[in-house]
C-alpha cells in the first residue's frame, strides 16, 4: 500500500499546474481494505491468500465442537497462526491477540470467533490501525498510520466495510492535509486541502481528484473559484492574480479557452475569445483611456490589415 506523492510544487505563473495539485496522490490505502484480502477468498479457504480472519475458519469450526482451547494458554492453528486471550463456548470471546506467521496480528475484542468492538491490527510492514471493528472489518471510527520510505502518513476519521468512507482527516509528514468526505477509500465529496506553504482549495472533489466546483488560494495571493476537471481548472471560473489583474470567462484542461474577459487593474480590458491560453478570435480591447477597438486575434495579438 503506498502513500500519495508529494504535491507541494512551485506555484508561479499563470496556470495552477497539477504539479501544484494534490492530484492522484491517492489515499493511504489506495482504495484497498485495511486487511489485506482477495475478492474470492471463502470461508473454507485456509490459505494465505485468504483474509487473516478466514485462514483459520476449518479449525475453528472443528474447535466449536470439539473444544480442546483454555482461556489465557497460547493456541497454534494448523497454519502457523496463534491465538492467546479470552474463549467461550470453545470461541474466541472477549480480549485476545491473534498472530500470524508473517508477523501480522490482531490484539482486541472479539465476539464468537469474529473481530468485533475495538482493535488494533498491525501489519507485517509496519503499518497499524487502531479503531473500531465489525464482521472481521475496519468500521467505525479509527486511526491508520502508513509508514513508506517518505515517512508517516496518517488517516483519522470513519471507516465502512475495511476502507474510510465519512468524515476524515488526513496528514503527511511533510506537512499537508485533508478534511473532508471519503466513499469507498477515495476523496469523493466535499473537502479542503492544505499545502505546507499556506495554500488550500476548498471544494468538491471526485473518485480521489479534485473535479467539480471549488476555490484555490495561493499563498501569494492569487485565487481561482470556478470548475475543475481531473485536478486542473476546467469549466467556468474567475481567475485573481495580486495586483488586481482578472480573468472571467471558459476554461479547458488548465487554459482560458473559449470566451472570456480578461481585466488590468489601470483600466484595461479585454473581452473576447481565447485558445490555448491566448486570445484568439475575435476581441474588444478597451485601452486605459477608454477607447475600445474590435479586431481579430490570433496568438495573443492582434491581426494587422493585410496579415493572414
Amino acid at each position: 500500500m503506498l502513500c500519495g506523492t508529494q504535491c507541494c510544487g512551485p506555484k508561479a505563473g499563470d496556470n495552477l499546474n497539477t504539479a501544484d495539485l494534490p492530484m492522484g496522490e491517492g489515499t493511504i490505502l489506495e482504495a484497498q481494505p485495511a486487511l489485506e484480502e482477495v475478492k474470492d477468498a471463502t470461508e473454507d479457504n485456509d490459505s494465505p491468500a485468504t483474509s487473516y480472519f478466514l485462514r483459520d475458519l476449518s479449525e475453528l469450526r472443528r474447535i466449536k465442537k470439539e473444544g480442546g482451547v483454555e482461556a489465557g494458554k497460547l493456541h497454534k492453528f494448523k497454519t502457523g497462526a496463534t491465538y492467546k486471550g479470552q474463549w467461550s463456548d470453545n470461541q474466541r470471546n472477549g480480549f485476545g491477540t491473534q498472530k500470524w506467521p508473517d508477523g501480522s496480528n490482531y490484539s482486541g475484542e472479539w465476539k464468537d470467533n469474529i473481530a468485533v468492538g475495538l482493535g488494533r491490527f498491525t501489519h507485517s510492514d509496519g503499518d497499524v490501525y487502531i479503531g473500531q471493528w465489525e464482521g472481521n472489518m475496519a468500521s467505525g471510527i479509527g486511526v491508520y498510520y502508513h509508514n513508506s520510505n517518505s515517512g508517516l502518513t496518517t488517516y483519522r476519521g470513519q471507516w465502512t466495510s475495511d476502507l474510510q468512507g465519512g468524515f476524515g482527516v488526513e496528514t503527511w509528514v511533510e506537512g499537508q492535509h485533508f478534511e473532508g468526505s471519503f466513499e469507498s477509500g477515495q476523496k469523493h465529496g466535499p473537502g479542503i486541502y492544505y499545502w505546507s506553504d499556506g495554500s488550500k482549495y476548498e471544494g468538491q472533489w471526485k473518485d480521489n481528484v479534485i473535479g467539480g466546483s471549488g476555490a484555490y488560494l495561493a499563498s501569494d495571493g492569487r485565487v481561482f473559484k470556478g470548475q475543475w476537471e481531473q485536478s486542473v481548472l476546467h469549466g467556468i471560473g474567475r481567475y485573481g492574480w495580486p495586483g488586481g489583474r482578472q480573468y472571467a470567462g471558459s476554461y479547458q484542461l488548465d487554459q482560458k479557452q473559449g470566451f472570456g474577459v480578461f481585466t488590468w487593474p489601470d483600466g484595461r480590458k479585454y473581452e473576447g475569445f481565447w485558445k490555448n491560453g491566448k486570445q484568439s478570435g475575435m476581441g474588444n480591447y478597451t485601452t486605459k483611456d477608454g477607447n475600445t477597438q474590435s479586431s481579430l486575434w490570433h496568438e495573443g495579438k492582434p491581426v494587422k490589415a493585410g496579415e493572414n
